[in-house]
């Protein structure tokens, strides 16, 4: 057994011309996995069309909104952000396996630039999925909402970048690719649980409410749901997408922290 040590890494400001080499570096080789980056984008265009056949003969009250517009304009939020968690897990856990990360570290590329460099490439992925599912609930399956479509992909891609930035920090504490496929039921579905989508917030015990308080899913929810019945942005959005926000920059921070960890 290999025993661990520290590896010195440079903390000082991100500067963008090895940020930008960094995520080029890592859409190449994204793009050398063509396999890959097919399930990325097409997993959640399927499981919306999939949403979209299961409800399309269900029965529903006509003063009721179509369960299809309720769950699934939800849904764009989740699936990116799953799907985005679960890939840049095991992506940055194979970098920290294969010796990659740490020939990285004792380059003159700092912590941020790396960290930088891996979210702005899985930011992209992100960006394209959230076009993809959301352009094809919107214009090919009929999805319904008050407000401007625009909100929905710019709130889905936010979310994309939270799963981002939540799998790059869970990837830190699994030392296989089975362990960090572990986290998903652990980091993801208590979120997905929690976040309003079954059961009204209002309507769990309180300890769930306080612990789905302090979940960043819930904002992201509430933020698409505010889209979905209200035409124009209000300041509950505004705040629940700041939030959102704020956590992916946290967890980003925190995962930048463990950049100097060694497998063992």
């Amino acid at each position: 057994m290999t025993g661990s040590t520290e590896t010195t890494t440079r903390t000082g400001p991100i500067r963008p011309k090895l940020l930008l080499a960094t995520a080029v570096r890592v859409l190449r080789q994204l793009r050398a996995d063509p396999r890959t980056v097919g399930l990325i984008l097409g997993i959640p265009v399927i499981l919306m069309t999939l949403l979209y056949f299961m409800f399309s003969e269900a029965p529903h009250s006509p003063f009721a909104p179509n369960p299809f517009d309720r769950i699934g304009t939800v849904m764009l939020g989740i699936l990116p952000f799953t799907t985005m968690f679960l890939i840049t897990s095991i992506a940055m856990l194979r970098e920290r396996r294969s010796g990659t990360l740490e020939r990285l570290l004792t380059t003159p590329l700092g912590r941020l630039d790396l960290l930088g460099g891996y979210g702005l490439a899985f930011s992209i992925l992100a960006a394209i999925q959230a076009v993809l599912a959301v352009g094809v609930s919107y214009w090919l399956l009929d999805l319904q909402l008050a407000g401007s479509i625009g909100w929905v992909f710019v709130i889905a891609m936010l979310d994309a970048m939270l799963g981002v930035g939540l799998g790059l920090l869970c990837s830190a504490f699994a030392q296989t690719e089975f362990q960090a496929v572990q986290f998903l039921p652990i980091v993801v579905i208590p979120q997905l649980f929690l976040c309003g989508l079954f059961v009204a917030r209002e309507d769990l015990p309180g300890w769930m409410q306080a612990l789905s308080t302090v979940m960043p899913l819930t904002y992201a929810v509430q933020a698409l749901q505010e889209v979905a019945a209200n035409v124009a942005a209000t300041s509950l959005m505004w705040r629940d997408i700041g939030i959102v926000a704020a956590c992916t920059l946290i967890a980003l921070a925190l995962a930048a922290g463990t950049l100097s960890r060694r497998s063992a």
